[in-house]
């Protein structure tokens, strides 16, 4: 009998102080192990990459990479490579954390839009990558959703429409030209937003924030 007591207190005295789960924590990819519109998770054969390294001169504002043929704006943050995670935030019934390699694995879109900063220059070059709106149907945005913020690990942010989002011709690029993306264009991860100028094509994105 007394050893029963003393079974039954150290039970208890173990469930009061273990920590109840943390239902705002963010969920790992992919939930329940499907991807959008599949019931299983589809062969997602990758090839490992090489992380691109910045050139030994980087342009000024404005100027031309010629490593690339692309004019530069911003610069790039130090981003810890291993432990990258693109997260998917605010007004969602499921917020998100994703890696690098679990966004590759998204149904992968290409094309050559035109990136214009207006008064400075107007490249174009083909991008690859992952529908915004493939992404975003992870997390269940909210009925009253209405835009999404790109947060880019160096601090800046700029604000689309969620129409925009999910148009499905804006879509979040890791390959330029068929290669890794330039660290200075954004690796690992950028928006490519056709139907808008180039100030909200964010670089070296870490969030999509709904709001």
């Amino acid at each position: 009998m007394k050893y029963t007591i003393i079974l039954t207190l150290f039970v208890l005295l173990l469930a009061a102080c273990t920590p109840a789960q943390n239902s705002d924590q963010l969920s790992t990819f992919p939930p329940n192990n499907s991807l959008v519109g599949t019931s299983e998770l589809p062969t997602c054969d990758l090839t490992p990459i090489t992380i691109p390294t910045l050139p030994d001169v980087i342009p000024g504002y404005a100027q031309l990479d010629q490593t690339t043929g692309l004019h530069v704006t911003g610069n790039p943050p130090d981003i810890d490579f291993s432990t990258y995670r693109l997260s998917l935030t605010g007004l969602v019934e499921n917020p998100v954390s994703l890696t690098y390699d679990q966004l590759r694995c998204f149904p992968k879109v290409t094309a050559n839009p035109e990136l214009s900063c207006r008064g400075y220059f107007v490249d174009v070059a083909n991008w690859s990558g992952t529908l915004i709106a493939d992404i975003l149907a992870q997390a269940k945005p909210l009925p009253e959703a209405k835009t999404v913020t790109l947060v880019s690990a160096d601090g800046y942010e700029a604000e689309i429409q969620l129409a925009v989002a999910m148009d499905g011709e804006s879509f979040l690029a890791y390959e330029w030209e068929g290669e890794t993306l330039p660290i200075l264009h954004g690796f690992p991860l950028r928006a490519v937003i056709p139907s808008r100028e180039g100030l909200y094509w964010v670089k070296w994105l870490v969030e999509l924030y709904v709001n």
